[in-house]
C-alpha cells in the first residue's frame, strides 16, 4: 500500500547541497565558540554597487513599485541586459522576446532543464560541475551521463573523450564558463569543440556563465553563444549574484532564441511568477551607471589581487597542487600526496584549525582527491585562513 507521507520518486536521486552542509557545520562550530575562517561558500564579501541599492531604495519607496512584474521581467531590465550582452560578449539578443528575468540564476537553471528535457532523455555535463545541474536532471527522470575534465589537461576538453559520451538520446550539454569549482576558464579550442559536436549531433547547450566578468591575465572569456552556429542551439544562463555583489537580490537571466522562450517561460511562471519590481528597476537604473562600473571594476581587480595572493600562498604549501585559477574565484585543491582524500581532509582541517572548505567529491565522483577554496572572502581572511593549512599539513 502506497505511503502518502513518502517523498516523490522523482527525488529518490536528488541530494541536499554538499556546499550547504559544511556551512551547516561550520556555523553550529561557530555557535559553540569556536572561531571559524569561512572559505567555503561562493560567494563576494563586497557591498552591492551603491547606485543600485538607492535606485532600489527610490523605487520601492517613492515610485511604489510593490505589486506584481512581468513574467518576463520588466522591459527596462531586460533592455540593459541586452545592452550588456553586446558591449561585454558580442552577443546579441532581442530584449523583447529573448530575454526572461529569473529568481537568481538557479531558477534559470532549473527552467531551463525542466523546460526542455524529458525522461527519456540523456543530459551531459562537464564535470566536475555545480550540483545543481545533476539533481534538476534528476527531477525530470532523464538520465546524467558525466565527462569528467582531467587534471593533467588542465581540466580542458577533450573531444574524444566527449563525443564518446554522446548518444543518439543526448538532448542537451551542460557547461560552466569561468568554471565553478576549477576556475577555469575554458579556451576558445575546447569551446569550439562543443560547438562543433552541438551541431553535429544537434544537441542544445546550457552555458552557465554566471562568472564571465571574472576572468584574469591573458585568460579572456569567450561566450558560447557568440561562436558561429550557436547563436540557435545555446542557451546562456547568467546573473548579477557574483560580479554585482547581489546574492541576497536574486537576479538571473537567461538569454537565447526567442524559439526556447516560450516553454522555459512556462516553468517560470508557475515556479516563481517574477521578482519584484522594485529590485528591477534598483538594478535597471543603477548598473550602467558610471558610480556602477566603477564598483565593480574594482571588485574584479580585488579579486584578481586575492587570486594571486592565494596561488602564492599555495605555493608554500607543501604536498598541495592546484591547475592555477584563472577565472570565477576558487581553487580546486589536490590534497592526495598528503595520504587523505579531500573529504577527509576538509573534515580534519575543520575540526582541527576551524577552516571550511568544501570536499571535491561534492562536485562529481571522480574528485575525491579535491577540496575547493573560495578567496570571495578578504585577505585578512585568506591570509589566517592559508596560514592554517600550511600549519595543518606540516603537522601531518
Amino acid at each position: 500500500m502506497m505511503n502518502a507521507c513518502e517523498p516523490a520518486e522523482r527525488l529518490k536521486e536528488v541530494q541536499f547541497s554538499p556546499v550547504r552542509k559544511v556551512l551547516e557545520k561550520a556555523n553550529q562550530m561557530a555557535a559553540e565558540g569556536r572561531k571559524i575562517i569561512h572559505m567555503e561558500v561562493g560567494e563576494p564579501d563586497f557591498d552591492t554597487p551603491k547606485p543600485i541599492v538607492t535606485a532600489a531604495v527610490d523605487a520601492l519607496t517613492r515610485k511604489k513599485m510593490t505589486h506584481y512584474a512581468p513574467n518576463r521581467g520588466t522591459l527596462k531590465l531586460r533592455k540593459s541586459i541586452a545592452s550588456m550582452l553586446k558591449a561585454e560578449y558580442q552577443v546579441e539578443v532581442d530584449p523583447s522576446d529573448e530575454i526572461l528575468v529569473t529568481v537568481g540564476a538557479a531558477e534559470a537553471i532549473f527552467d531551463v532543464i525542466f523546460s526542455l528535457v524529458n525522461a527519456s532523455d540523456e543530459v551531459i555535463i562537464l564535470t566536475p560541475a555545480y550540483m545543481n545541474y545533476e539533481n534538476c536532471i534528476h527531477m525530470t527522470g532523464a538520465t546524467c551521463v558525466k565527462v569528467a575534465l582531467e587534471e593533467k589537461d588542465g581540466f580542458q576538453i577533450d573531444r574524444e573523450r566527449l563525443e564518446a559520451a554522446v548518444t543518439e538520446k543526448t538532448r542537451m550539454l551542460v557547461v560552466t564558463n569561468p568554471n565553478n569549482p576549477t576556475g577555469t576558464v575554458l579556451t576558445r579550442e575546447s569551446l569550439s569543440i562543443i560547438a562543433d559536436l552541438a551541431k553535429k549531433h544537434e544537441f542544445i547547450v546550457l552555458a552557465d556563465e554566471i562568472y564571465s566578468r571574472l576572468s584574469y591575465g591573458n585568460r579572456k572569456f569567450c561566450s558560447l553563444s557568440s561562436l558561429d552556429g550557436m547563436r540557435d542551439r545555446t542557451i546562456m544562463v547568467n546573473g548579477f549574484s557574483k560580479v554585482f555583489a547581489m546574492t541576497g537580490w536574486r537576479v538571473g537571466f537567461v538569454a537565447c532564441h526567442r524559439k526556447f522562450i516560450p516553454a522555459i517561460l512556462k516553468v517560470h511562471q508557475y515556479a516563481t511568477t517574477c521578482i519584484p519590481g522594485f529590485i528591477q528597476e534598483g538594478l535597471a537604473e543603477g548598473m550602467e551607471t558610471e558610480a556602477c562600473t566603477e564598483a565593480v571594476d574594482h571588485m574584479i581587480s580585488c579579486f584578481e589581487e586575492r587570486r594571486d595572493f592565494v596561488a602564492s600562498e599555495l605555493d608554500k604549501i607543501q604536498k598541495l597542487s592546484y591547475v592555477d585559477s584563472m577565472g570565477a574565484f576558487y581553487f580546486f585543491i589536490n590534497v592526495s600526496k598528503t595520504g587523505m582524500d579531500g573529504n577527509e581532509f576538509a573534515e580534519k582541517l575543520l575540526e582541527k584549525k576551524g577552516v571550511a572548505l568544501v570536499p571535491g567529491q561534492a562536485f562529481g565522483e571522480a574528485y575525491g582527491d579535491f577540496v575547493r577554496l573560495s578567496y570571495g572572502r578578504g585577505m585578512d581572511v585568506l591570509s589566517e585562513g592559508l596560514t592554517l593549512m600550511n600549519e595543518f599539513v606540516r603537522e601531518l
